[in-house]
């Protein structure tokens, strides 16, 4: 988690941080079930996990991501974060369907993704924002609904900033 440069300060940043936590800690729960290969234990740790990774994504790509987008400087970054967003509840299905041992591949590929949105893409929104930018975020983004499992609708908003 990223502590140097302040931006969990902005409201919807902190939330974003919060929610990698809980699901960096989602993601050892499953590391460890598929350690002990019990299908049905490492299937719970995977509902858990896409309960948690599902509305998050949807939430940065849906408020953050989509205003980043619009600025050309961002757009690269954005859109190769969509992918990985993709990519991660691609490995979760694998993962679902038997493939237990792609789980450190899974966890090192979250962890990639969680340190450049925290150690580059929320500092340079934190820079490149004013305002009305962040009032934009917060009008997109949706609520948080804590306890709430939705499936991730897929990368909508990723596809609308790669036009």
């Amino acid at each position: 988690m990223c502590s140097y440069c302040g931006c969990e300060s902005i409201s919807i940043v902190g939330r974003f941080m919060r929610e990698h936590v809980e699901i960096i800690n989602a993601s050892g729960a499953l590391r460890h079930a598929a350690a002990t290969g019990d299908s049905e234990q490492v299937h719970d740790c995977v509902v858990t996990l896409r309960g948690l990774l599902g509305p998050h994504a949807a939430a940065e790509e849906a408020g953050l991501f989509a205003v980043l987008a619009e600025d050309a400087e961002f757009t690269d970054h954005v859109r190769a974060l969509c992918g990985e967003h993709r990519s991660l509840h691609d490995l979760l299905d694998q993962v679902d369907g038997g493939s237990h041992g792609l789980v450190p591949d899974l966890e090192r590929m979250l962890r990639l993704h969680i340190d450049r949105e925290e150690n580059g893409l929320f500092p340079a929104a934190a820079i490149a924002f004013a305002g009305p930018e962040w009032e934009r975020v917060v009008a997109l983004t949706p609520a948080e609904e804590p306890g709430v499992v939705e499936p991730w609708p897929g990368p909508r908003r990723c596809e609308a900033a790669s036009d």
